[in-house]
């Protein structure tokens, strides 16, 4: 396989990349290096060099280049983050609309063998079933969730009109070291373990008993690589780990204290994937418990120490907009 891989600077993007040279194959990299960091490309866990290109993939020219003599895509390059995406909603469908589609444009005239798409399980907004199935209401809450998910339109559009062969892995809570930990209020996992090094009380959401589908970043980055080597050439699906973790249950394991803030609008009380589909066409199961996988965060705590240290009056400001622009939202 001569696999590009966009944002492979990034949290998920540098273990797909570990994993991609593992395997023996020839792998790329294009990223702009705005969340992403070079140094995640530089571990011992590479087997071998990355060639790499430092462009945004909005930029047709460079994309062209890096895309040339490439048989597989993987495109995980995007703006993240909620209450950024409410104050700059263009930025956001510049990147993860307008640069989608760059990409697959260039890549259906290349002639690539297989698109791999980082989709988010945003998309569902707050569904009606749990586990949520890939055939559930398409309920975006907010402009990150609805750009992602008109990013993976655009994917399966041309893959129509075009013919060219994709999946699109809608992502369920991923978690595991190297998330990030500069910019906006974001990952619950990053603000728990920066307070947690700082000797703060950990700021939990609402009562706590919320749960999520968290999912180790290795397990992701295996489901991106069976889906790359499928046969199946139009396949959208879950990626979760099947079980879904209260907030209160995390804090236990990291150790903390807990500290309670006020509950969010447009956020699920819980998130949990329907993972018939994945398990059942591409043969992949997660690996990876949320009690090891924990360990492993502990274990990779100091990647933390410089990451900004969040208390509720800190929270309250950074998501003042979350409030004021989502707080009548409906579905």
């Amino acid at each position: 396989m001569r696999a590009l891989v966009t944002g492979g600077c990034g949290f998920i993007g540098s273990h797909l990349v570990e994993l991609l040279l593992s395997e023996g194959h020839d792998v790329r990299v294009i990223d702009n290096l705005s969340t992403g960091r070079i140094e995640n490309l530089e571990g011992s866990a590479l087997t071998e060099p990355v060639d790499f290109v430092h462009a945004d993939i909005q930029d047709i020219g460079a994309v062209a280049a890096a895309v040339e003599d490439r048989s597989h895509i993987f495109h995980l390059a995007a703006l993240a983050d909620i209450v950024p995406s409410i104050n700059r909603p263009m930025d956001y469908y510049a990147s993860n609309v307008i640069g989608t589609a760059t990409l697959v444009e260039v890549a259906r005239n290349a002639g690539v063998e297989k698109f791999v798409y980082a989709a988010s399980s945003s998309c569902y907004g707050i569904p009606d079933t749990y586990p949520t199935p890939e055939d559930a209401a398409i309920r975006p809450q907010y402009p990150y969730a609805f750009t992602k998910w008109i990013g993976e339109e655009t994917l399966r559009h041309w893959g129509q009109v075009y013919g060219l062969p994709y999946a699109s892995l809608r992502l369920f809570n991923v978690y595991g070291p190297r998330s990030r930990t500069a910019g906006t209020y974001g990952a619950v996992f990053g603000v728990f373990l920066a307070q947690k090094l700082a000797g703060q009380p950990m700021t939990v959401v609402g009562d706590g008993t919320q749960r999520r589908d968290f999912t180790f970043v290795t397990d992701v980055a295996r489901a991106f690589l069976a889906a790359a080597e499928s046969k199946e050439d139009a396949l959208v699906a879950n990626v979760g780990s099947g079980e879904a973790q209260s907030i209160n249950r995390l804090v236990e394991l990291l150790g903390g204290e807990p500290t309670y803030i006020p509950k969010r609008p447009g956020e699920p009380d819980v998130t949990l994937a329907d993972r018939r589909r994945i398990m059942t066409v591409l043969g992949w199961n997660s690996q990876v418990t949320f009690e090891s996988g924990v360990d492993q965060m502990l274990a990779h705590i100091e990647y933390w120490r410089d990451a900004p240290v969040w208390d509720p009056a800190s929270i309250a400001e950074a998501t003042a907009v979350w409030f004021d622009k989502l707080g009548d939202s409906s579905q």
